[in-house]
């Protein structure tokens, strides 16, 4: 893939755009083997993400080729943070990349390149972002960059001297919870390194405060209430209803939270990854677990045969009895499979809502 871009895009006015074809027909790889039933929901995001990542980092090389020559500032390092489920190498068909944008600059920029710099760096995160955005050719790669410090209030980019400062002044737990997803995808490797080394006190850390846990806690039920659509079915929505993808990746994040610091094989952007270590380090049990990674895979495994099957997302389970069968057909079952899938979604993530309400909130375990 990386060779198949940078050859496409080389000498091109165009070449972004060569490059998002070239990610076009991997996704359209990924889904005929999935449709197939050749790739797992773990293969397909491993797909999906490393396209993802090369598509980003071939994006940058060819904006900072073409705009360094035009200004002459190429003395400086840029770097793409991927945040999220890209972080976490769990994206799904045409999912947002969120990312953060960091540069530093060189010792050899002459004063006037050196005041120039910020706004070079900015225009760069720019073109990528709006080259990739792109709606005059196909497939559209939306960027989103409100993970950033501020969120978009905030600078588009920043220095690592910038971040270290705000991270140390201005942090809230919430956004040591999102850095624990924090991956370099695109540009200078040091730079990148950097920016992670200097993250790592923060998202791993040797105690969290009780006010930080109180306040995940009321961020988490907040986003329940306010963000859930109006009328929608709890028990049904994907990502943010019952037993969904939130429940799980909240409480696998606090665990991370909590004891990564003593536990380095917690310290993975992975949420299964970091489950799967939490359960080894007996920091969860394996059945609690198994019903969190139920849960999580099935919700996965919705959300992307419902992208194949009408080729845009949908964050809620259906209820229309012909695109419900075409789910489940698409996920394994046999024909007439639709009512079971419903049943067995409702069953897991019934499940998982109280394992999470007992290790998240800390309420008393009951039994299920």
């Amino acid at each position: 893939l990386d060779t198949r871009m940078r050859e496409r895009s080389r000498r091109r006015d165009d070449g972004v755009a060569a490059i998002r074809k070239v990610y076009g027909e991997e996704v359209l790889r990924t889904s005929l083997a999935d449709t197939l039933g050749l790739y797992d929901v773990g293969t397909v995001m491993t797909a999906l993400t490393n396209a993802m990542d090369i598509t980003v980092h071939q994006a940058l090389l060819h904006v900072r080729m073409r705009l360094d020559a035009m200004s002459g500032i190429d003395d400086y390092q840029f770097s793409i943070i991927a945040m999220g489920r890209l972080g976490g190498g769990e994206i799904g068909y045409y999912s947002d990349a969120d990312v953060m944008f960091v540069y530093e600059p060189g010792e050899t920029l002459t004063p006037a390149q050196r005041e120039a710099l910020p706004s070079h760096a900015k225009q760069i995160a720019l073109t990528v972002t709006s080259e990739l955005e792109a709606r005059s050719a196909e497939p559209v790669v939306d960027i989103d960059a409100d993970l950033r410090p501020e969120g978009k209030s905030g600078p588009l980019v920043r220095t690592l001297t910038s971040y270290a400062n705000y991270y140390s002044t201005w942090s809230e737990p919430w956004e040591a919870q999102a850095l624990l997803r924090a991956r370099p995808i695109a540009g200078d490797h040091r730079l990148g390194k950097a920016f992670i080394d200097l993250i790592d006190p923060l998202r791993y850390p040797r105690e969290v405060p009780e006010s930080s846990i109180m306040q995940m806690r009321r961020l988490k039920a907040r986003m329940e209430s306010e963000r859930l659509p109006r009328g929608g079915d709890k028990k049904r929505h994907l990502k943010l209803g019952t037993g969904g993808l939130s429940d799980v990746e909240w409480t696998v994040q606090m665990l991370q939270l909590q004891h990564a610091h003593s536990h380095p094989e917690l310290r993975t952007t992975s949420t299964l990854g970091a489950l799967h270590a939490a359960t080894d380090k007996k920091l969860i049990d394996k059945d609690s677990a198994h019903k969190l990674e139920e849960a999580w895979i099935i919700a996965s495994r919705v959300r992307s045969a419902a992208v194949l099957y009408k080729g845009r997302g949908s964050d809620s389970l259906p209820t229309d009895e012909t695109e419900l069968e075409a789910i489940a057909l698409l996920l394994g079952y046999e024909a007439g499979g639709g009512y079971q899938l419903v049943d067995d979604y409702l069953g897991a993530t019934r499940r998982a809502r109280k394992v999470m309400e007992h290790v998240f909130f800390g309420f008393e375990p009951e039994d299920v």
